[in-house]
């Protein structure tokens, strides 16, 4: 990721392409209006996402995670201009998504894509495999007409389905095949760059591995670019280069997967790390527990917005909107934890005296009940 991108700047600045990046974004917002009273009049707007900035080289997978309603989604679709920004900037290879004329965005559409969540929805009952994966390549004039039928047919053994499938229905296919047919629908337009809404999520973990395989496979055939946008950290783990946390429509953490995953910064990164599974029965998992529920978007609280479930939340926490600090290359948090050029070490010794001060506590409390 280029430096200027990563480092999350609030923005007036505009972006400085990268010929290496096929997705960047800069202070990206989407504000719904909140409507009450006889006129409709607005009255607040849900900030679902809230000046969220990162960039996605060409052939390489973002990571996007944080728990349900933190606008991971709503980045994606607002990327593919299938709900307008309120703000900010997004470049498709170097041009400004939304500067384009209608003529120059059905032109770019075939290069961005999106595979759903659901692929029991998202696919027409009404129509055969054939014609739901064939409908947009016939509209786009993808290939010539007399190479249309061939074309389908390579694009559906591509992602695992047979040629005999082309004139079944959705309903006569399982969800893994339903979500081959929705993966084959967007591949077939010959795309650069896919959103990933959370494709595994409605599937059985069986075939949740065949699904992320095939993905991966795609992409190294095909150079192809995803946002992945999931829960599942297991998963992202596995499919990604580098990784956004968002909580309440922001980035508190992004960078490279590796210096993530191996030692997670803001304290809302740890408490979801802590509780991936492991699959060792002998090992003690220590969680870190998240006090309360995600405040509302519609009206965030001051300062940091994870200050009111943060155990290592300071003064500064409730005023304060913390800045952005490159805590090591690549990798980049937005906590006050890391004010005043703190090191990683420092903060890890805060953190750690701070648990050993709560430990206390507890084991104080536990022993006078």
């Amino acid at each position: 990721m280029s430096e200027k991108l990563n480092s999350m700047n609030t923005a007036s600045e505009s972006i400085v392409h990268s010929d290496e990046n096929i997705i960047e974004v800069a202070n990206l917002k989407t504000w719904f209006p909140i409507r009450n009273g006889l006129f409709s009049r607005v009255t607040g707007h849900v900030k679902a996402v809230d000046g969220v900035t990162f960039s996605i080289r060409k052939g390489e997978t973002m990571g996007l995670v944080g728990e349900s309603g933190c606008g991971k989604t709503t980045v994606g679709r607002t990327i593919l201009r299938l709900v307008p920004k309120t703000a900010g900037e997004v470049l498709f290879d170097g041009r400004d998504v939304y500067a384009l004329t209608p003529k120059e965005l059905r032109d770019i559409r075939p290069r961005m894509q999106i595979i759903f969540q659901d692929p029991y929805s998202s696919l027409s009952p009404r129509m055969p495999v054939g014609e739901i994966i064939g409908e947009a390549v016939r509209e786009h004039e993808i290939v010539p007409k007399e190479e249309f039928d061939d074309y389908i047919t390579s694009v559906m053994q591509n992602c695992g389905l047979q040629a005999y499938h082309k004139d079944r229905y959705p309903h006569e296919f399982s969800g893994g095949q339903r979500q081959r047919i929705c993966i084959a629908r967007a591949l077939a337009l010959d795309p650069n760059f896919i959103v990933c809404d959370e494709p595994v999520s409605a599937l059985d973990v069986s075939i949740q591995a065949q699904i992320i395989n095939l993905l991966s496979d795609l992409q190294e055939k095909f150079n192809l670019a995803y946002l992945f946008i999931s829960h599942d950290l297991s998963v992202v783990e596995h499919i990604s280069n580098t990784i956004g946390v968002m909580y309440l429509g922001s980035l508190v953490e992004s960078g490279d997967k590796e210096s993530i995953f191996s030692h997670p910064c803001h304290p809302y990164t740890q408490a979801l790390f802590s509780a991936i599974p492991v699959p060792d029965p002998t090992h003690k998992m220590q969680k870190i527990p998240l006090e309360g529920s995600i405040p509302s978007p519609a009206n965030p609280p001051a300062g940091c917005k994870f200050h009111t479930r943060c155990r290592y939340c300071m003064d500064k926490c409730k005023k304060e909107t913390p800045k952005t600090f490159e805590v090591e290359k690549n990798h980049y948090v937005v906590c006050h934890l890391y004010d005043d050029n703190k090191t990683v070490e420092d903060v890890d010794a805060i953190i750690k005296a701070k648990d050993d001060e709560i430990s206390k506590l507890e084991n104080i409390s536990t022993a006078g009940i």
